[in-house]
């Protein structure tokens, strides 16, 4: 059954045509101004709230959700999906917060308001961060990640599609953020659809399995079946809580790194930072919206995957080459058993989703390299059409640069059995708090001078490596008890990756704070934001939207503690 049927590749046909002809409508409508760099880079005032909304899901869902985070509830449940909601919660916040300060200062990429705020040597040296994380972690992981599953689906070689995926997003992401920022309307649709298709098959085989029929008597079984899956929040003698501890989730560092994702990310922002404050506001909170139905479509299907993993099915599909169970192969391994037809419906959403997020990264990549390195050190008067003509260049190398690392090294960080969204995770994490820190301090303390938001900046990593390697020669079961250390089963007390941003964050804004009221006591002049109260007030209806979102986290955390 892991093959694709000619109905298959029919329905996957009409996908593309629908994905391309819409592209190419798109880009030859707006293309009068193809000459701007802002509109080729953000689409300048011409993205709805319906299509910012739907391209920050496009872009966000990925071969790391469907793959990874399908693995990591086949293994911990639906705790992963604080990852999902919590992101709900966030999108609000930086919504209210966030945005308003970043298109009150026309502020249109996050190195530029480094610059604005700080001086340049920061905003080049987290351009420089930025390009890095996005190309080795982010593009990479995407890449291995969805050949894989595409792979697992169709027969294909992985390194085939590793390279169709790669041509597939170059073609997308040329034609610019308007181009993206539409066609990923499209893709959320059949992103979502195809999602609740396999989630849709997978608890209906679960009713089956028992003798019943049904997708919610399918969803009670898991519930019974696989009672332990459904603890959003783990105890400390849970073998999952080095991923999730705890209360971390709710207080601790997984605030950092959805409000640093979601608030301080030029992948992310850049959705936003073309339109109004209310259009921006609209299209976050629908995108908040749609995060909360996430966990249907691409955890459910995993802890699906355990049951019947259980009961006998997918040992042969989830093997790695040692003869250990691969929980990547779970979700791949749930599509498999969709009819003919549907499959080919599963399999354009998952390439639906892969290629929105790849072209959506690559867009960022160019848009970074341009404006904030070309553009200020190298050709400080290129003019529009040469900004323009590197952006898709730069498109094209960040692509190649992504395939080589996943072909080189993909394997070893996220194969055989390892658990790809936790890399993403953990990886991206050292960062995260540094960057957060300075942004955070750098919105609302007038006070935050450029030294101290480089020591968060190199502090911050460094810190990050330091609390990563300090259990090889540290003995730190004393952290035992509070839960801030676990042994990992080899007799090695690690600090849990969310927590250990906990600390590098607290650290870095004590840092800041320290070293900024040093030099103001120097008298020296700071570049402080505009910044008015006013700017944060919200329309009712964005109230009301607000409060359902709360509502509806309360009442799944409620249920599912």
């Amino acid at each position: 059954m892991n093959r694709l049927q000619t109905p298959d590749y029919a329905v996957f046909l009409i996908y593309f045509l629908i994905v391309a002809l819409y592209g190419w409508w798109v880009y030859q409508r707006k293309k009068t101004a193809v000459s701007s760099s802002k509109d080729y880079f953000l689409a300048e005032g011409s993205l709805t709230w319906w299509a910012i909304g739907s391209s920050l899901i496009a872009s966000n869902i990925s071969a790391e959700q469907f793959i990874g985070m399908s693995g990591s509830g086949f293994k911990m449940g639906l705790a992963i999906s604080s990852y999902e909601f919590m992101a709900a919660l966030t999108l609000v916040i930086v919504a209210i917060f966030f945005i308003p300060v970043y298109l009150k200062n026309k502020i249109f990429t996050m190195p530029q308001f480094l610059s604005q705020r700080y001086n340049g040597t920061v905003a080049m040296i987290m351009a420089i961060f930025w390009l890095l994380l996005y190309i080795v972690v982010n593009l990479m992981s995407i890449l291995y990640l969805g050949a894989l599953a595409i792979s697992g689906i169709s027969g294909f070689n992985v390194v085939l599609c590793i390279i169709l995926l790669a041509v597939f997003s170059i073609v997308i992401a040329l034609g610019g953020m308007k181009v993206i920022g539409y066609t990923d309307v499209i893709q959320v649709f059949f992103l979502i659809l195809g999602g609740l298709v396999a989630s849709y098959i997978a608890l209906n085989l679960v009713s089956e399995k028992a003798g019943t029929t049904g997708v919610f008597n399918g969803l009670r079984l898991l519930t019974t079946e696989a009672g332990d899956h459904f603890h959003m929040i783990f105890k400390r003698d849970n073998p999952n809580y080095m991923d999730l501890p705890g209360l971390s989730v709710l207080l601790g560092g997984m605030w950092i790194t959805n409000l640093n994702y979601w608030g301080c990310n030029q992948y992310i922002t850049q959705r936003a930072l073309g339109a109004d404050l209310k259009t921006a506001r609209g299209g976050l909170l629908f995108a908040a919206f749609l995060k909360i139905l996430m966990p249907v479509i691409v955890v459910i299907p995993g802890i699906a995957a355990y049951v019947l993993y259980q009961k006998g099915m997918f040992h042969q599909e989830m093997l790695t080459s040692t003869g250990a169970t691969d929980v990547n192969k779970a979700y791949p391994a749930i599509l498999n058993l969709l009819p003919i037809g549907m499959k080919g419906l599963a399999f354009a959403a998952l390439t639906a989703a892969i290629v929105a997020s790849l072209a959506g990264k690559a867009n960022s990549i160019a848009t970074i390299f341009t404006l904030d390195i070309y553009k200020k050190v190298i050709r400080p008067n290129a003019s529009e059409g040469n900004l323009v003509l590197l952006g898709k260049f730069a498109v094209v190398v960040a692509m190649v640069l992504g395939v080589i690392l996943s072909l080189l090294i993909g394997n070893n960080l996220m194969g055989e059995g390892k658990q790809g969204f936790q890399y993403i995770q953990e990886y991206t994490g050292f960062v995260s708090p540094g960057i957060f820190a300075m942004f955070l301090l750098g919105f609302f303390w007038r006070k935050t001078t450029s030294n101290a938001a480089l020591f968060a900046t190199i502090g911050g990593f460094a810190l990050s490596v330091f609390f990563k390697f300090l259990p090889q020669f540290a003995d730190l079961h004393f952290l035992a008890s509070t839960g801030f250390s676990k042994d990992n089963g080899q007799g090695i007390y690690e600090i849990p990756f969310l927590d250990r941003m906990s600390f590098v964050f607290i650290i870095c804004i004590i840092g800041m704070y320290i070293i900024s009221m040093i030099e103001n006591s120097k008298g020296l002049r700071v570049n402080a934001l505009e910044v008015d109260t006013k700017m944060f007030r919200v329309t009712p209806a964005f109230t009301a939207g607000s409060l359902i979102i709360c509502g509806i986290l309360v009442a799944i955390y409620s249920v599912f503690w």
